[in-house]
């Protein structure tokens, strides 16, 4: 499983892998988590507002840090 954080590494960019990263240990799933920080990778996107999460390349959320439940939730879909 691909999973991206997009954003400019602004302190709820931060929470927000810190998340990511929490639930998929407590699933015990193996993904790949990177951040994208490249304000042209995120413009193509097309985000607008950060932190944006993706899960397979697809935009999942924008402009908000979600929690590791949501996190949990929208990964085992």
């Amino acid at each position: 499983m691909k999973i991206e954080i997009l954003g400019i590494g602004c302190p709820k960019c931060k929470l927000l892998t810190a998340n990511v990263e929490a639930a998929v240990q407590e699933l015990g799933i193996k993904a790949q988590i990177s951040k994208i920080t490249d304000i042209d990778k995120i413009i193509e996107y097309g985000v607008m507002l950060m932190p944006a999460l993706a899960v397979e390349g697809v935009i999942v959320s924008t402009g908000e840090v979600l929690s590791k439940d949501r996190i949990r939730k929208i990964i085992t879909k």
